[in-house]
């Protein structure tokens, strides 16, 4: 979706590549601290990405729509 590597989201986020991998590797929400969930989380939200559905039950993401502005 991003077309970014696990290495600069690692980067990004400022966890370790190791755990980024390892939370690629899970089915649903990975165990992990939340603070490094949140640091991951923020910054694939600031890219665009979208969190939608239950985590538990139905998790999903998708592009957050662009906003246009609107002319008058």
């Amino acid at each position: 979706m991003l077309k970014i590597s696990a290495a600069e989201l690692a980067a990004l986020a400022n966890v370790s590549w190791k755990t980024v991998q390892r939370m690629e590797a899970v089915e649903g929400v990975p165990s992990s601290r939340a603070g490094t969930l949140e640091c991951i989380q923020a910054v694939l939200e600031a890219a665009g990405i979208e969190f939608i559905g239950d985590p538990a039950t139905s998790p999903g993401v998708r592009l957050r729509p662009e906003k246009h502005p609107t002319s008058t």
